[in-house]
């Protein structure tokens, strides 16, 4: 595996984005990797529950985007697809030069195979538990989100910047999991909780300060892995079909087609512009400085704010 760490450890898999040196950024190999490890977990009788965490400074700071932002697509899509495929890089790059015509479904056949591989953690039979310490945003947050369980640190930062251009949702897991006026109140703004905020807002199970952050998750874990497998996945699945009555898999279709969308406004052609030739990160802080949360410090959310 290029992208992240699988552990076997009595009743808990362990899950391990590896990708310090770049803020765990994601790869196309990222999401495929997650849910050949995922199935893993679910096959082994001896696994009782998944453990999704981040190695490095923080869990997950969203797509590896700089070269892409920056003008090359050669990093995105399977070197070794077919070509001419949504998977080729080539296809990919021409998919996105702004002189040409773009074709949205060839962008969403892409995109929505990474929505595939996000989902094995909530369609894994087995529960997901998921640890946030540092940064999870953007396109981090659609891991996180996927999970059952998500325990993160009071100072985390989790939030989709990227609602403010060249981005959408594409797992839509914000109203599962906050209702339709808090997703509202993130998604409108771009905006990012804290962690001790995400608790209370229902979008963490729980959070803890960081030199505690451990141990809880290994508490609740240690909770979970007790029970029997088969009550479990009967657990699970009871819970789960209420989040798929409310429309889930319509609202990653659209999610999945406005994401690539975004990146052919007008807003979203000079966003490319402006990283081709100033770099992604100042891209990146040009659209995140006027809301005053750029960088993993700032959150936007006005303290006491709903």
């Amino acid at each position: 595996m290029e992208t992240l760490t699988y552990e076997a450890d009595g009743p808990v898999a362990r899950i391990t984005l590896d990708r310090p040196e770049r803020g765990n950024g994601i790869t196309p190999r990222m999401p495929v990797e997650l849910a050949e490890c995922v199935e893993r977990a679910n096959l082994d009788p001896a696994v009782h529950a998944i453990a999704l965490a981040g190695n490095g400074s923080g869990f997950c700071g969203g797509y590896d985007l700089v070269a892409s932002a920056e003008g090359d697509m050669s990093e995105l899509g399977t070197p070794e697809a077919p070509a001419g495929s949504p998977l080729d890089p080539a296809t990919i790059a021409t998919n996105h030069a702004p002189d040409t015509n773009w074709d949205p479904v060839t962008d969403y056949q892409f995109m929505s195979r990474n929505v595939r591989g996000f989902m094995s953690l909530f369609h894994s039979e087995k529960p997901v538990l998921c640890k946030v310490h540092g940064y999870c945003v953007a396109g981090g947050t659609d891991m996180a989100l996927c999970s059952d369980l998500l325990v993160i640190a009071d100072d985390a930062k989790i939030g989709y910047p990227p609602a403010r251009a060249w981005g959408s949702p594409t797992t839509a897991m914000w109203a599962s999991r906050l209702g339709p006026m808090r997703a509202k109140r993130l998604l409108l703004t771009g905006d990012s909780l804290t962690g001790r905020e995400a608790a209370e807002w229902g979008l963490a199970t729980e959070s803890a300060p960081p030199a505690e952050l451990d141990a809880r998750f290994e508490r609740l874990l240690e909770r979970v892995g007790r029970m029997p497998i088969n009550q479990l996945v009967m657990m699970k699945l009871l819970v789960n079909q209420s989040v798929h009555a409310q429309g889930l898999a319509q609202a990653q279709v659209l999610g999945t087609f406005f994401d690539g969308i975004t990146r052919h406004t007008e807003e979203g052609h000079a966003f490319v512009r402006r990283a081709a030739e100033g770099g992604f990160r100042e891209a990146v802080r040009e659209r995140d400085e006027p809301y005053g949360d750029f960088g993993l410090e700032g959150f936007g959310l006005d303290p006491g704010s709903e």
